[in-house]
């Protein structure tokens, strides 16, 4: 019954889809549309401060003493996946929008989710304290790679990406995770004692993002270039994409004969790509006109992997088990 439970859509993922079907109908326009993205960017300064304060900068030097397992999820993350997303989007040019297929590369290029990945590594009976290092350590370093990661893939696909974002990102990302890490001992207890609502920072700032984006690109005509035959089409390659994630984060731990603990960490913080983070850093990078589509791949691979990830915790649980 709880496996059951964990393939149904959860419940923030319904919220996203009715966030976009509202986007859709009523979108954001003129005054309407600058205050909600003044308040979408408020979110996303301060998500990104809650983050730096939160971040140990000791977790993530303890990290180099478990240096080849974060070495290989940081390398599958920032450039097995990242070759992935661009060799498809070169196949299917010309039969997929730019717009998704700039999506799909974005997608690649994102760091690893920080909170499905520790779950299903916990579930899998993997190393916990690997999956919280490796989670902290993309993150950081996302922040920074992820603009210039895309920018330089996504121009052998789509020509000269311009750099334009990149200073937004320093202002709403790099600048108040910095702040964050700065009053860190001063914030924190706060932090500690509210922590409910400082979890609720990440679902509002995506919803917000997400919002902000849709009503953009509805009324620049989202929908009159996407297809719903090819959203279906999106679909099967993302499915697509994520089996063959976990497939090769699996035979990568093999490969270097690590432990099954360490493997199931590899698997899940190697093959998960986060929402959290893409979806309000999509709307600072990307013009208006764009952002909603570039979303899109993410949002199904985001649902995608927290389904599959439930049927495979719970193999490599009950595998463990015996094993022990």
């Amino acid at each position: 019954m709880t496996l059951l439970r964990r393939l149904i859509p959860d419940r923030f993922i319904m919220i996203l889809m009715a966030t976009l079907i509202f986007a859709t109908l009523l979108p954001a326009s003129g005054t309407a549309l600058t205050v909600v993205g003044w308040v979408s960017n408020a979110a996303i300064f301060l998500l990104f401060f809650l983050h730096g304060a939160r971040l140990s900068p000791q977790a993530v030097i303890d990290g180099a003493k478990r240096w080849r397992l974060q070495a290989a999820i940081l390398a599958f993350g920032y450039l097995a996946l990242p070759a992935a997303t661009l060799a498809i989007s070169h196949a299917l040019a010309g039969w997929m929008s730019p717009e998704l297929l700039m999506g799909l590369i974005f997608l690649g290029v994102l760091p690893t989710t920080v909170q499905s990945s520790i779950a299903y590594a916990s579930i899998a009976r993997g190393n916990i304290a690997a999956a919280v290092i490796a989670a902290a350590a993309s993150n950081l370093i996302g922040v920074v790679l992820t603009p210039l990661l895309f920018a330089a893939i996504a121009s052998t696909a789509f020509g000269a990406v311009s750099l334009s974002g990149v200073g937004r990102i320093a202002l709403l990302l790099l600048l108040p995770f910095a702040l964050g890490q700065l009053l860190r001992t001063r914030v924190l207890p706060t932090v500690q004692r509210h922590v409910k609502i400082a979890g609720m920072m990440d679902k509002l700032t995506i919803v917000l993002a997400v919002y902000v984006a849709f009503s953009d690109a509805a009324t620049q005509g989202l929908w009159q270039r996407v297809s719903a035959a090819e959203l279906g089409a999106l679909a099967l390659v993302v499915l697509a994409l994520l089996l063959l994630a976990f497939a090769a984060a699996w035979w990568l731990g093999a490969a270097m004969r690590l432990d099954p603990a360490d493997r199931a960490t590899m698997l899940f913080s190697g093959a998960h790509k986060s929402l959290a983070t893409g979806a309000p850093m999509a709307r600072i990078l990307f013009p208006p006109a764009v952002a909603g589509a570039v979303i899109l791949p993410l949002m199904l691979y985001h649902q995608l992997q927290l389904m599959l990830s439930a049927v495979i915790a719970a193999r490599l649980a009950d595998d463990n088990e015996r094993i022990t």
